[in-house]
């Protein structure tokens, strides 16, 4: 899976508002806010570089799956707006490699 820094960053930011919170507030992210301050099996997506950075361990990609698959169908319920269909899909495509690494016991290589 490929993304760009921007299509990442955006899905990212959607991810986080899902789960009640304005990335551009966290740490690492333009804010100051811990990242202690906030609870969310994304976590290990969210609160990662964008390119490089450790890789998603199949614990990791075990965690994030169910709450991926959650916000995924919430979405699904929205009203359509513009990159919402975008970031549908590419969490969709996420779910399908968090569902191989997992199957596969393999990490996320993030490059």
């Amino acid at each position: 899976m490929s993304w760009s820094c921007v299509r990442f960053g955006t899905f990212r930011k959607r991810l986080a508002q899902s789960e009640g919170f304005d990335l551009s507030d966290m740490w690492g992210f333009g804010g100051e806010r811990p990242w202690s301050d906030v609870s969310t099996a994304l976590e290990p997506l969210l609160d990662h570089p964008d390119v490089c950075g450790d890789d998603l361990s199949t614990a990791d990609c075990a965690a994030l799956l169910p709450r991926l698959t959650a916000i995924t169908g919430e979405w699904q319920e929205e009203p359509d707006e513009p990159l919402l269909q975008q970031h549908i899909e590419d969490a969709q495509r996420l779910a399908g490699v968090l569902r191989f690494c997992v199957d596969k016991g393999v990490a996320l290589v993030f490059g």
